[in-house]
């Protein structure tokens, strides 16, 4: 909120600018949903010069988005064969599928967290819904995930596997996904503001929580004494269906779906009530 006050002592203008914060609560959620998707250009066009700028519309730019996590699932996947031993022919795809969904998900946190600070200037001097900003970094990460799966089907062919009508079942489970990773992005988006080192430990907390989710090995090894911690990681159950839809051409259990949609659910209200409670605020903040 702007309040003028009078100061004799502004050497310049004679007035100047108090900024206060505001009040934390809810808007009203009817016309801020209106005005959502009034503004929804303006998301899609956000969107697109963050992928511009980043050069993914180009060849070369596409082709890196591809070509890190490959290289990576590479690497990967000669430390486990040379440390591990012999793999099914299946790992492959696995281990790529999984790094690819993975990098949606730290892109899109990633993406979020540095979308209101580096859109400062607009959020200081234009009045639209603040939400559109990690809604378009979620965009922007989806975009980027698309030529990746062109690569896993292709390692999954040479694998000697074959397409099933149960794959099918990757569209509403990517959903979930997408949900899930929403709700990190907006959460990541409100903390950036707040704290500014947010953004400078996610690479470390992305690292730890690859490390410790069933992409770099599947879910049958882990000991009988760690089990009890899969509750607490949301992607024991995302990326476990995603292995069981992709790899194994099987529908996930009723278990893994509750859990996952439970996880996206929550993920999204959770991060969806802390910015919305906090953006008019941000002005200030930033």
């Amino acid at each position: 909120m702007s309040v003028p006050v009078i100061d004799e002592d502004d050497a310049y203008l004679g007035v100047h600018h108090v900024y206060e914060p505001y009040r934390a609560g809810l808007p009203k959620l009817k016309p801020y949903a209106r005005e959502l998707w009034r503004r929804r250009e303006f998301a899609l066009e956000m969107s697109r010069s963050g992928i511009r700028a980043a050069q993914s519309n180009t060849v070369i730019g596409q082709l890196w988005n591809v070509l890190n996590p490959l290289l990576l699932g590479a690497v990967y996947y000669l430390l486990v064969i040379i440390l591990g031993g012999s793999k099914p022919p299946a790992y492959f795809p696995y281990l790529l599928g999984g790094l690819f969904l993975f990098y949606f998900i730290a892109g899109s946190m990633t993406g979020g967290a540095s979308s209101v600070i580096s859109a400062g200037k607009l959020v200081m001097n234009t009045a639209f819904p603040r939400i559109l900003l990690p809604l378009s970094a979620v965009r922007t990460a989806f975009f980027r995930f698309l030529p990746t799966m062109i690569v896993f089907y292709a390692a999954y062919l040479v694998a000697g596997l074959r397409p099933n009508p149960v794959q099918l079942l990757a569209i509403p489970w990517f959903a979930l996904v997408m949900l899930f990773a929403t709700g990190l992005a907006m959460m990541l988006a409100t903390f950036q503001v707040y704290f500014r080192d947010t953004s400078s430990f996610l690479p470390y907390v992305t690292r730890i929580w690859l490390y410790a989710s069933p992409v770099l090995w599947v879910p049958e090894v882990i000991p009988e004494k760690f089990k009890a911690f899969e509750v607490f990681n949301p992607l024991f159950a995302l990326c476990g269906g995603w292995g069981d839809i992709l790899i194994e051409g099987k529908v996930p259990t009723v278990g893994t779906w509750g859990v996952s949609i439970g996880w996206s659910l929550t993920s999204l209200i959770l991060g969806a009530f802390m910015f919305l409670t906090r953006e008019r605020d941000f002005a200030v903040r930033i």
